[in-house]
């Protein structure tokens, strides 16, 4: 369990300002300040230094928060319980990005609710950004995510190889046929917004291929998958995504798969969680039973 000091330290490192770190704990600036220079005295070395008037963690300040945003999750899990009636119940708090939680995780949780009935379970959707932070702050135990991420800083696992597919309407003419990137560039492209991890990975995939999302002649973002399944289906549009998230439109005939032209790719789904946690074993013990159900997908 970390003391006081240390819980100023991850508000500080997260918000990245005195004054803002003490309206969120509800004390003075001066006590903040007192909080770190103690922490700074204890280590014997500084923990943030400035840049431009920006607060930055030094190395030491960051290696500290890695150690400290690790404890502090741990122990919260273990709080939980302890204060659990029933130990053997399980209790998850875990996150997904939009592709994995709305189109792969339904069946899978459907597959682990029937077969653990007691289970209480949380999932939270959101950005693969969004996971991160909520990893380290305490309020998930592990997160299964699309986008890219530094795995260096976490415990990966990984959890599939997902096709990563173009789609067009079955209407088009690009349904026919073999098409390259570069005849794809002339269509509307429908995209999910900035900081999506489908996004991401498309934009990873074009710029290995010296193109980016402004190459297409038009681009429409929307930040919703059925609208931009729906739109691509009434043939306004082209976008790429996970097969599984077109797998009810492809095999009803309502959405094509597009033949491209030496573009066969298959992206990685990561189960994530904090390096090093006290909690690896039981947290591997899901992936393992969240990867069974995948499986029989």
């Amino acid at each position: 369990m970390l003391d006081y000091r240390h819980h100023t330290f991850l508000v500080l490192y997260r918000i990245g300002s005195y004054t803002k770190a003490a309206q969120v704990l509800n004390l003075t600036q001066p006590a903040v300040s007192q909080h770190i220079k103690a922490l700074e005295t204890h280590y014997g070395c500084p923990l943030f230094t400035y840049a431009n008037k920006t607060l930055i963690p030094t190395e030491q300040g960051r290696l500290l928060y890695e150690f400290a945003s690790r404890i502090s999750a741990d122990s919260d899990i273990l709080t939980e319980k302890l204060r659990q009636k029933e130990l053997s119940r399980p209790q998850l708090r875990f996150g997904a990005t939009l592709s994995i939680g709305q189109y792969i995780m339904p069946a899978i949780l459907q597959q682990v609710l029937t077969e653990n009935p007691a289970a209480s379970i949380s999932m939270r959707v959101e950005n693969t950004q969004h996971l991160l932070e909520e990893l380290e702050e305490g309020e998930i135990q592990f997160a299964l995510i699309e986008g890219l991420f530094d795995k260096t800083a976490y415990h990966a696992e990984l959890f599939a190889l997902e096709p990563f597919i173009g789609v067009c309407s079955a209407h088009s003419p690009l349904a026919e046929g073999v098409v390259s990137l570069e005849e794809l560039t002339s269509s509307r492209l429908i995209v999910r917004e900035r900081g999506s991890g489908t996004r991401e990975i498309l934009e990873h995939l074009l710029h290995g291929l010296n193109l980016s999302v402004d190459s297409f002649a038009q681009v429409t973002e929307i930040g919703n998958m059925e609208a931009i399944k729906r739109l691509v289906k009434e043939d306004l549009g082209i976008t790429f995504l996970y097969q599984a998230v077109a797998q009810k439109e492809l095999a009803c005939g309502e959405l094509r798969k597009l033949t491209v032209a030496g573009l066969e790719v298959r992206r990685e789904l990561n189960f994530v969680f904090l390096k090093d946690s006290q909690h690896a074993e039981d947290f591997l013990t899901w992936f393992h039973t969240f990867r069974a159900g995948y499986s029989r997908l």
